[in-house]
């Protein structure tokens, strides 16, 4: 079978040059099936993993059928993501895809003051990504003028859903134009989701382009049984072994990442921090260097677990094993992008082999366990016995107290 291009798609001359300018070559499975029934018109519901182009697979589509006429000033194009980070990224994208056509991309969301969003927004342009909440509040205020809307996207709609969202994503399409297209992009289709569709959405032609296998195959992925106390030190000695092109660190608090971060940048270059208590500006500043390849090592909590598409990444480390099966799927799905190669280490310790079963169980996959020639991370030596005939250390609150601050 010959391979699919960018020109059977059904995309115009000057999409298709923005798309070479881009450097892309072939359209991933996701951007070949629902390129042609976007620009046919058609609703779409895709079940599509984060790293397989989906966002390609929708402003692609949306750039091409823009009316970029100056009395225009209101967005064709509505596209709600669940976090800051991915609106910033699909923005990026939009801009990328549409140099050459002079196309309009306004992000809106929390954590940036709502003025600078509005100020744009005057100006005119011709498609709005951003945060469910952020959205509707330009909405009351009526900086957002839907009449001239054409199409709206929800991306990561299985994970906008989980964070709380569909309240604000059904006052939202409920204001919309009932004429408009809708496409849907979700990494998994539950119930819930199928009824969102179904209320809203006009006959949409459903695809499914998950692999069989949850963990995409290019990923290899192992485990360590460690000590807590030595998680630190075979972080450092499987890093100096693996030597990562790219790698992202992952703790389960906001706490452990700042701590392994001031210790790891004493010992390696081009180390950065990322978390939810970290001013938005911050953060983007740390997303931008990583993705520019500024950053080596990222150490991060589940912020960044979904939707963030870095395709350098090499290496993934779960320093902390995540506390659902999904957020192991999803943090392990920031390596091995668009096909590419990618490894997956998590540090087990002795009494977490249950929550070792329980992803292996969501992942329809064993775990390789892996070793350090020389060193065995759950060893640690035993305290020295007590001197025979020792008195008891006497009985003492505050002692106690402070043990138990400890935990």
């Amino acid at each position: 079978m010959a391979e699919e291009s960018f020109d059977s798609l059904g995309l115009t001359e000057s999409t298709l040059q923005a798309v070479r300018n881009a450097g892309y070559e072939t359209p991933s499975p996701v951007q070949a099936g629902v390129i042609p029934k976007a620009l046919d018109g058609y609703d779409v519901l895709g079940q599509a993993r984060t790293g397989t182009g989906k966002t390609a697979a929708f402003v692609l589509p949306i750039i091409d059928r823009v009316d970029t006429h100056p009395s225009i000033k209101a967005p064709q194009a509505l596209i709600l993501v669940p976090t800051r980070e991915l609106a910033v990224q699909v923005q990026g994208e939009a801009e990328k895809l549409s140099r050459n056509r002079n196309i309009r991309c306004v992000a809106v969301y929390g954590g940036q003051p709502i003025n600078r969003q509005i100020e744009q927004l005057k100006h005119g342009t011709h498609m709005v990504v951003g945060t469910p909440g952020r959205i509707l509040d330009h909405i009351s205020r009526r900086t957002i003028d839907l009449s001239e809307l054409q199409c709206v996207v929800l991306d990561e709609a299985d994970r906008m859903l989980d964070i709380g969202f569909r309240p604000d994503i059904e006052r939202i399409l409920r204001k919309c134009p009932q004429s408009r297209q809708t496409l849907l992009l979700s990494a998994t289709v539950p119930p819930i989701i199928d009824k969102l569709a179904e209320r809203y959405m006009y006959e949409p032609v459903k695809m499914d382009f998950s692999a069989q296998d949850i963990a995409v195959e290019t990923i290899e992925q192992f485990y360590f049984t460690v000590h807590p106390k030595n998680k630190f030190d075979l972080l450092k000695r499987l890093l100096q072994r693996e030597d990562p092109h790219q790698a992202i660190v992952f703790c389960r608090t906001k706490r452990t990442t700042d701590r392994i971060f001031q210790r790891l940048q004493k010992q390696f270059k081009n180390v950065g921090s990322m978390h939810g208590d970290m001013p938005q500006r911050a953060r983007n500043k740390m997303m931008k260097m990583f993705r520019e390849n500024e950053l080596r090592l990222l150490v991060a909590t589940d912020v960044i677990g979904r939707g963030i598409d870095v395709s350098g990444v090499s290496h993934i480390i779960n320093y902390d094993i995540p506390e659902s099966c999904d957020d192991y799927v999803h943090r392990v799905g920031r390596t091995g992008r668009m096909g590419k190669e990618g490894v997956a280490y998590s540090f087990v310790t002795p009494d977490q082999g249950e929550e070792l079963t329980r992803i292996e169980m969501r992942i329809d996959r064993l775990l390789k366990q892996s070793k350090i020639e020389g060193y065995d991370p759950a060893w640690i030596e035993p305290e020295a016995p007590k001197p025979e005939g020792e008195a008891p250390p006497k009985f003492s609150r505050r002692g106690q107290r402070r043990h138990k601050r400890g935990l």
